[in-house]
């Protein structure tokens, strides 16, 4: 059976294209009629009561390979067979994969709280958030992504889907580009068909193959903490909003993920994916009047929510033992900037090892107090419950004030507790109960020393290049120009470094994510960044009127990749760039 051909696109501007897809997809966008799209994020009506604490947190192993791919994964897109239009895989002679998966993109029914109704939802796997794979340096995957969304959906969302992992070192045409959406209906304009499942070739070897060769690259250019999302062009928001998200863990022999592991390179972290090793994701939902996920797509500055999520559910509870436990923290959006604090029932402030910045782990582990988080950043904690009698409780408390769509307004105002000590305390998002002492003795650790940095050589650098995140006639742009999918706007040349100024314009905040290549920040506003941002970076967050100058470098593989704003209301308004890596 032929696929079907696609259509001409309409010659109509980029704004113009935005504008009509947005009023298009707004049509039937409220599931009840009982509220009205709200002017102002920090006028959310509340939605149903949702008591707090009465839903465990949800918490996921390893999602299993499959045994085989039917039909087999192939370097070229195997289009008769029912694959998009993708570009062959590149080097995958160098990283052949050891292993396959599959993810299939469908809808689902969850339950955010059981004071809401059980709702569709569109899901990997059909569950949200997805399932969390845990892979390893050395070891490298097919994941076989079906598209089984319905084709005359309702509500908010577009049924065609590009998968993004980010920030995985992989090649273009599995990184999940904008332009790369597929259906068995349609595709995007940087595929050549349509079909119903692409395979993204995740080769996990370090950055800077080419430089140290048989050696699989530079291990000080490990990434550890990972998500993947829905990025399809222009509808990245609804599509992750509803559902479309999930995490992706990566170890080797340094964070080996067994904290039991005899070998002396490992640092015996708390392990144990779903058990002493645990994600959050993070994300506010808005919930219309009568319980039903709402989203206003006509809201070009940042969506809000009047609920807090926590791997998918409202204000959930954890129960811990005793003991140690890494936690990885997902800011997964679309808008909400947050800065958590670790406290008691009575709001005083916990410390904690805070060990990794964007999944990175630093070169030696901090003792935080907080946690900032902007849209897709991370963060690795370890928290040591042992220091706690069982029976109590801690609380991750959010108190980060953010009451529309320009970004945070500062933390919450000082109050006094009961015994009259000064205290901030803001919202409670997560509460960890405390249990006995585990069966087993706690050997993991926290050791002095984690993963050594790469040298920033500044001899390396080719081009300083400077780029303004800015609004211009109510479209946000990049130096004045809005994205086009198939046009690059730089080329950087592959094997090079170079510096990339970001400076952010009027009075919005731009969370700046670099597609395939962590960063180093070199300055924050011409001075040395605090401790937490001085490590490996994919999101560099802009204040208003903040430059920050990135040393970036450009390896291993050729192709189109993006940068963008990952407050992705912006990003869906076109607040992002095509670079494509050039030979």
């Amino acid at each position: 059976m032929p696929l079907p051909e696609r259509a001409s696109p309409l010659k109509m501007s980029r704004r113009r294209s935005l504008q009509v897809g947005a009023a298009t997809a707004a049509a039937g966008l409220v599931t009840s009629s009982k509220i009205a799209p709200p002017a102002q994020a920090g006028n959310l009506p509340p939605g149903p009561a949702t008591p707090a604490f009465m839903v465990e947190l949800p918490v996921y192993t390893a999602k299993l390979p499959v045994a085989r791919l039917t039909p087999a994964s192939t370097q070229a897109a195997s289009v008769a067979d029912g694959e998009c239009g993708r570009p062959d895989h590149q080097r995958r002679d160098n990283w052949p994969p050891q292993k396959s998966y599959t993810l299939d993109v469908r809808e689902g029914w969850h339950s955010f709280h059981p004071n809401l109704p059980t709702q569709k939802i569109w899901g990997y796997d059909g569950i949200y958030p997805g399932p969390t794979f845990v892979a390893r340096y050395g070891e490298p995957i097919i994941v076989r992504i079906y598209n089984n969304l319905p084709r005359n959906s309702v509500g908010f969302g577009s049924p065609e889907i590009s998968t993004h992992l980010h920030n995985l070192h992989c090649a273009s045409e599995s990184d999940g580009f904008a332009g790369d959406y597929y259906s068995a209906a349609n595709y995007g304009p940087t595929l050549t068909a349509a079909g119903n499942y692409k395979d993204h070739h995740y080769p996990h070897f370090y950055a800077g193959y080419d430089h140290f060769g048989a050696t699989n690259g530079d291990p000080r250019e490990a990434l550890g903490t990972l998500w993947y999302h829905d990025h399809r062009d222009g509808f990245t928001t609804p599509n992750v909003y509803k559902g479309m998200t999930g995490m992706y863990l990566l170890f080797d022999d340094i964070d080996s993920g067994d904290e039991r592991d005899p070998n002396p390179k490992a640092l015996r972290l708390p392990s144990g994916v779903g058990k002493y090793d645990i994600p959050l994701v993070f994300q506010d939902k808005q919930f219309d009047s009568s319980g039903y996920l709402f989203l206003d797509q006509f809201e070009n500055d940042g969506i809000l929510g009047n609920k807090f999520c926590v791997n998918g559910k409202i204000q959930p509870f954890f129960k811990v033992e005793r003991r140690k436990y890494r936690f990885r923290l997902l800011d997964g959006g679309p808008s909400r900037f947050y800065e958590f604090y670790l406290t008691t029932p009575d709001h005083v402030v916990q410390s904690f090892s805070f060990i990794a910045s964007d999944g990175n782990l630093l070169p030696s582990p901090l003792t935080m107090s907080k946690v900032p988080l902007a849209p897709a950043e991370r963060a690795d904690i370890v928290i040591d419950f042992s220091k706690y009698d069982t029976g109590t409780s801690l609380f991750l408390v959010n108190r980060l004030v953010h009451t529309d769509g320009k970004g945070p307004d500062g933390e919450s105002v000082n109050t006094r507790n009961a015994s009259g000590l000064l205290t901030k305390r803001g919202t409670q998002i997560l509460r960890f109960d405390i249990g006995n002492a585990p069966a087993l003795p706690d050997v993991s650790q926290v050791p002095a020393l984690l993963r050594a940095l790469p040298d920033i050589d500044l001899k390396q650098v080719v081009k300083t290049r400077r780029f303004e995140f800015d609004k211009t006639n109510e479209v946000w742009t990049v130096n004045g120009q809005i994205y086009d999918a198939e046009k690059a706007t730089v080329k950087p040349k592959m094997g090079t470094a170079e510096i990339w100024v970001l400076e952010g314009k009027g009075s919005w905040h731009h969370p700046v994510h670099i597609h395939f290549e962590e960063g180093r920040i070199l300055t924050r506003n011409g001075r040395q960044p605090p401790p937490h941002e001085r490590g490996r970076k994919d999101v560099y967050v802009l204040a208003p009127g903040e430059v920050v100058r990135v040393f970036i470098r450009f390896r291993d593989f050729t192709g189109k990749y993006m940068m963008h704003c990952h407050n992705t209301i912006h990003e869906d308004h076109a607040m992002m760039i095509r670079y494509d890596i050039v030979e």
